[in-house]
């Protein structure tokens, strides 16, 4: 069990800028320990506040988002599976170091965290909003083995190859092109040769999915950007070179999608 002191002298180790960091005191107890950088490095990027404030950003939407049922509706009764998929891929790795970019509403980062405390690993998560660290910290077990540090996915201040594997849940979907293509590489160059990626998002649904027709629409209005990964495959955003496999699977109907980039 890792106290705040011990996460926070892990932290000076892994790299010198994590030394600098302050932690962000967020609620009571002795939880995951926040860390935060200066203003400039974590300024929040214009589309998350011109398209996402009423997801993400309010303190209103977090409140109301948070609730497993609602995740499972919004995702058509397949978060669980598609959850689940996620852990099952990462099992391999729960020893070692293990990133994931974005908080995510639900019991993804809980289980996750559990899974990697059984077998001595350590996770952690990066997200550019505090109030989703702030809400992630409250859903976590006390002593989990798990720094949630504030840092934009395309600028991670954090070393070459230090990550065992990486997850992105459900984040690529809701960034514009440049932000996704500098994400990918950001996670190429903090994973280890030969270590994985893994990424779970939407994808086009085959042509007789009912949803083809009725979904669009609404993905459309309410996250502009995620219609491109209906276009194009998720190879389009990923580096020229490093990537020596690219597996990809499917569900429901072609609807949903999990990638595992190999480095």
């Amino acid at each position: 069990m890792r106290s705040h002191s011990t996460a926070q002298s892990q932290a000076a180790v892994i790299h010198p800028l994590l030394a600098r960091a302050k932690p962000v005191h967020v609620g009571s107890g002795t939880r995951a320990t926040v860390l935060s950088f200066a203003a400039p490095e974590i300024r929040v990027p214009p589309y998350l506040l011109t398209h996402y404030w009423w997801a993400y950003v309010h303190p209103k939407a977090v409140k109301l988002f948070e609730r497993q049922w609602l995740v499972n509706l919004i995702l058509w009764g397949n978060y669980e599976r598609l959850r689940d998929a996620a852990l099952a891929e990462m099992e391999g790795s729960f020893g070692g170091r293990s990133l994931q970019v974005a908080c995510v509403y639900g019991d993804l980062t809980s289980r996750l965290s559990g899974r990697i405390t059984s077998r001595g690993g350590l996770i952690d998560v990066v997200d550019v909003l505090p109030v989703q660290l702030s809400n992630l910290r409250e859903k976590l077990p006390k002593n989990a083995p798990v720094r949630l540090l504030a840092m934009d996915s395309t600028n991670l201040k954090l070393p070459d190859a230090s990550y065992d594997q990486a997850l992105a849940f459900f984040l690529l979907h809701e960034q514009p092109g440049h932000y996704r293509e500098r994400t990918l590489s950001e996670l190429f160059r903090v994973v280890k040769p030969g270590g994985k990626i893994i990424v779970v998002d939407y994808a086009r649904p085959r042509w007789w999915h009912p949803l083809r027709y009725i979904w669009r629409p609404l993905l459309a209005k309410l996250e502009p950007f995620a219609l491109d990964l209906w276009r194009d495959e998720i190879g389009k955003w990923l580096p020229r070179s490093g990537a020596t496999c690219l597996g990809r699977v499917t569900f429901f109907g072609g609807l949903y999608q999990k990638v595992v980039i190999t480095r």
